[in-house]
């Protein structure tokens, strides 16, 4: 067992409502007297909170995926971390969220990745602290599979356009747009094969 799970630190997370509540008020923050990088972060906090609704409001879980976690026959912490600033959290989140809620065997928990970056640094991607990252633990804190922080078809794209040298902005840009096309039910895709794959080895 983790260090951090026998301190019940996953368990003492948010709960999605919660972390929409605090993302809430840091969005509606006013901008006067920030400095240049808060404004910054204000931007992103907003602009993210519209897509986290836009994909609310538009995805529904597939029967597949449905199928997939009403099977869980366990209890389960699902614990995300991550950030609101993160694009990539704005669109996965909602689905990861949406997949919990399917079975009442399953309890989402979401921790500040700023704030845990010691639990973060056990999951890194390619030596980065990637997010947002799903990691789903039964009730003795035995990992159960691991997902993010992106769909695989956007990591291709994402390494696709920065081996052709384009800048961070406009690869932020396209993967975004293809977020909004509908690449955020890529997570639906996977998070199937991943929890259908470790019922198949456990």
């Amino acid at each position: 067992m983790k260090d951090f799970f026998e301190q019940k630190r996953p368990h003492n997370g948010l709960s999605y409502d919660e972390y929409k509540e605090a993302w809430r008020e840091g969005k509606d923050r006013s901008a006067v007297d920030l400095d240049r990088d808060e404004r910054k972060m204000l931007h992103y906090l907003r602009y993210n909170w519209e897509r986290s609704l836009a994909v609310e409001n538009e995805f529904d879980v597939s029967d597949d995926l449905r199928s997939a976690v009403d099977g869980t026959d366990e209890p389960q912490l699902w614990m995300v971390i991550t950030e609101p600033w993160c694009g990539d959290s704005a669109f996965c989140l909602p689905v990861i969220r949406a997949a919990a809620e399917r079975s009442d065997e399953v309890t989402l928990r979401i921790l500040h990745r700023d704030d845990n970056l010691d639990i973060m640094d056990q999951y890194l991607t390619g030596g980065s602290r990637s997010i947002p990252k799903l990691v789903a633990f039964s009730q003795e804190g035995s990992e159960r599979f691991q997902w993010g922080p992106r769909p695989d078809e956007g990591q291709r794209l994402f390494d696709h356009l920065k081996e052709q040298g384009r800048d961070k902005m406009e690869i932020v840009e396209e993967l975004i747009s293809w977020y909004e096309d509908g690449g955020y039910e890529h997570v639906d895709d996977e998070l199937v094969e991943t929890i259908q794959s470790h019922r198949a080895e456990a």
